[in-house]
């Protein structure tokens, strides 16, 4: 299973020194709030943009957005590689999926935790991943819902070469849980960030 440290729960005042702190992960997850899709504001293309330089590894851009089709082009000049927006928002889900393609990255899609797993199933065929959170999207630190790995099992009998990631409360225990229900990417944010060794927590996660 890879990682991907989220930079929500980094330190914003050393973005730089933690970035180059998880080098080891696989990829790392940049969430981007607006405070009307999700009761929060956390940072926008410009952050990104800055980051870029300081690693490699993909970047896993999630938009809780309720209109991310506008912003499409916008984290593709910053550098992001996998953009992710949700089922939910207000923007035409067919269009935004061929605005994303249309500038070189891979689309994917999110859905809450309240959302039925079969909101996907119109779009799998265009998608390169999935995002199924297992916490509220807006806030890190919160409880791992078990009850959404459920989607994350139905998603793999229906289309076993999809690329399927959770997010929110993924820790040592429920790590365990996702590696067991076919995961395939966890993004980690507390768990790392806090962690006494952070390579170690990595690795820990990944189930090595």
């Amino acid at each position: 299973m890879k990682i991907a440290p989220s930079m929500l729960a980094s330190d914003y005042t050393r973005m730089g020194e933690c970035v180059r702190a998880v080098q080891d992960a696989d990829w790392l997850h940049l969430d981007i709030m607006d405070g009307h899709f999700v009761p929060n504001i956390s940072f926008g293309p410009d952050v990104v943009h800055a980051l870029r330089p300081l690693t490699d590894r993909p970047f896993d851009v999630h938009l809780m957005l309720s209109h991310p089709k506008r912003y499409v082009q916008k984290f593709a000049d910053a550098g992001a590689d996998i953009l992710t927006f949700h089922v939910e928002c207000e923007d035409d889900i067919e269009e935004t999926l061929a605005e994303i393609e249309r500038c070189g990255m891979k689309p994917s899609l999110s859905l809450k935790p309240g959302t039925p797993v079969e909101a996907l199933f119109p779009y799998l065929d265009r998608l390169y991943m999935v995002l199924v959170m297992t916490v509220e999207p807006g806030f890190g630190g919160q409880k791992f819902m078990p009850e959404q790995l459920e989607k994350v099992r139905a998603l793999r009998a229906r289309r076993p070469e999809l690329l399927i990631e959770v997010d929110g409360g993924v820790n040592r225990e429920t790590a365990a849980a996702c590696r067991a229900a076919g995961v395939d990417v966890a993004v980690a944010g507390t768990s790392v960030f806090r962690a006494t060794d952070i390579t170690e927590e990595i690795r820990i996660l990944r189930g090595e």
